[in-house]
């Protein structure tokens, strides 16, 4: 049996517990048998401290290069804020690390994210991007059902819950894509709704909303709107294809699905129960180690990753435009958005 691949954590104050949960990286990596952390990044001292009372025999740094330097992992997980990833995923390519797991958001501007995928194909490091309902069973079940043509050719999905445009939204695009088969975007319209967060809105709406229609290249519409958010996520979808409908509530908690039937005009509905729910971020950190020794692209790789961020620079370019269709090609590279600032990294 191999030895188990070494990993650096890049950012840790999510990861202070043994209990597997979104964004304890460190559990996630603690269930995979095929790797094993051996070092951590964090400019905290008490964070730092905090992780090893809890993992034990972990080396703990507060200078990033040092630690790639000292410890030259395999893998690197960078879980920091989005202002550091283009240059903590460049460091890691050019110290060797065969993978890379990355928290979202994914960058701040285009320009950083073409930087991130430059090193990564330079230096053909297998990348994976944590947009982890890519390996929820539920949601798995639900591309599934749409490949099968439960409900025809998908002509258009509505999305709810739009809480930001790239913090969290990159999960809405992500869904959206996903549903619709992964294709490339045509053209998207969009407006930039104001930060302030109306009474009883989550404190997590990190970066502006907004609403936006999007067409895609392989024929399918798509329209995300703030509408329908409570606390954060309520996510919600109504996919229509050319036989039927799909109708997920509040991450799956009803789904429906309407057919058209033999006739050719009585709908049949069907409740589609949630799938038995299985941790997916242990799912993900082994995809990850599948594709670096399979040499394939992971469930969320570079292509992947840049399709879910751009459609969100894209609908802040639209509105800089007055909501003008703007293509992909047409985004300032330059256009930054940050986050507000969370954690300790």
């Amino acid at each position: 049996m191999a030895p188990p691949y070494r990993v650096a954590i890049a950012g840790c104050h999510r990861m202070l517990e043994r209990r597997i949960a979104n964004h304890n990286w460190a559990a996630a990596f603690a269930a995979a048998p095929s790797t094993r952390v051996v070092a951590v990044f964090d400019r905290d001292a008490a964070t730092r401290r905090a992780f090893q009372d809890c993992w034990g025999d972990v080396a703990a740094y507060d200078d990033y290069q040092r630690m790639l330097d000292a410890e030259r992992p395999d893998v690197v997980c960078v879980a920091t804020r989005q202002t550091m990833h283009a240059d903590q995923v460049e460091a890691a390519t050019a110290a060797g690390a065969k993978g890379i797991l990355c928290e979202k958001p994914l960058a701040t501007s285009m320009q950083e994210t073409r930087r991130i995928i430059a090193a990564c194909e330079r230096h053909q490091t297998t990348f994976t991007l944590a947009l982890d309902r890519r390996w929820f069973s539920y949601h798995r079940m639900l591309v599934q059902l749409l490949r099968d043509g439960a409900i025809g050719e998908v002509r258009a999905i509505v999305a709810f819950g739009l809480s930001s445009l790239l913090f969290q939204g990159c999960h809405w695009f992500d869904r959206v894509l996903e549903l619709a088969g992964d294709p490339e975007a045509a053209w998207v319209a969009g407006r930039v709704d104001p930060l302030d967060d109306e009474p009883g809105d989550s404190p997590r709406r990190l970066d502006p909303p907004g609403s936006c229609h999007i067409q895609f290249a392989n024929g399918v519409e798509a329209f995300l709107t703030p509408a329908g958010y409570v606390r954060g996520f309520d996510m919600g979808f109504d996919a229509v294809g050319s036989r039927g409908r799909l109708v997920v509530l509040g991450e799956g908690a009803a789904t429906r699905l309407w057919r058209v039937g033999d006739d050719g005009r009585t709908p049949l509905e069907q409740h589609v129960p949630p799938v038995t729910a299985t941790p997916p971020w242990p799912l993900l950190v082994e995809d990850l180690v599948e594709a670096i020794e399979q040499r394939r692209p992971t469930r969320c790789d570079l292509a992947c990753a840049r399709r879910a961020t751009e459609l969100g620079f894209a609908v802040h370019q639209s509105g800089r435009q007055g909501g003008r269709r703007v293509t992909p090609a047409e985004i300032d590279p330059a256009l930054r958005v940050a986050s507000l600032p969370w954690g300790n990294e």
